[in-house]
């Protein structure tokens, strides 16, 4: 357990935040991986000593390559209102994603309407009112150039599955590491999408509440200034 405990950003008895590293699923899927919702519901029956089923609810996803902060609900009430609070805008996520090449403007939102296919676990851009499509909203503003890359603040509107990735891939400037999206436009590497920011309401004591964490130091994050980019001001 001394690994996951030192993942863990905040916990009391109705939150747990987390820090969830790449390429860990975060609930149970098809491909039975080992996933961050059962490692925590572990956790807390051994913390604990808690008989029985072990409850923690699931909130919001990210990708299985994408790393940053995630929360979960340690109750039923607490999840209720995290859920409905993403329904309203209150729960604000941030990623930051290294792009190969700048999009022009280096400020600005993007809009599309998403399709997911089940089949091949993929997502498209598609016209707006192709059965089944989503929006897909965010925004996002270029941090730093360096080179052929730009470091990219982002801010979702919507949660679609791969939002970033697809839209950004749609104008051309995939993230670093995508093959799946960006295809030979895309540079071979661990994927550069991080959830550095997440803030929300507690759902209890109603304190407004924002957690950071900044990518790992390694390429091609290494190459940008990332205390300056994950500073909230």
């Amino acid at each position: 357990m001394t690994d996951i405990e030192q993942s863990i950003l905040f916990e009391d008895n109705h939150i747990l935040v987390v820090l969830k590293e790449q390429n860990l699923a975060s609930c149970p899927d098809d491909s039975k991986d080992e996933n961050l919702l059962d490692i925590l519901k572990a956790y807390i029956k051994e913390k604990y000593q808690k008989p029985g089923n072990v409850y923690l609810g699931l909130v919001h996803r990210l990708d299985r390559p994408t790393g940053g902060v995630m929360v979960f609900a340690k109750t039923s009430k607490a999840a209720a209102r995290l859920s409905e609070q993403m329904k309203t805008g209150d729960f604000e996520k941030k990623y930051l994603a290294v792009l190969v090449g700048a999009p022009e403007p280096e400020s600005g939102k993007l809009v599309n309407y998403v399709k997911k296919n089940a089949v091949n676990n993929m997502v498209y851009l598609c016209p707006q009112g192709t059965e089944g499509a989503k929006l897909a909203s965010l925004e996002y503003r270029v941090v730093e150039k360096k080179g052929a890359y730009a470091l990219t603040d982002i801010k979702l509107h919507t949660g679609r599955s791969h939002q970033i990735r697809v839209q950004t891939a749609g104008i051309s400037h995939p993230v670093y590491g995508d093959m799946r999206y960006g295809g030979q436009n895309a540079q071979k590497g661990k994927l550069a999408l991080w959830a550095y920011s997440l803030a929300f309401t507690h759902p209890v004591t109603k304190e407004r509440m924002r957690f950071l964490a900044p990518p790992p130091e390694e390429a091609p994050w290494s190459n940008f200034d990332l205390a300056a980019a994950t500073k909230i001001v």
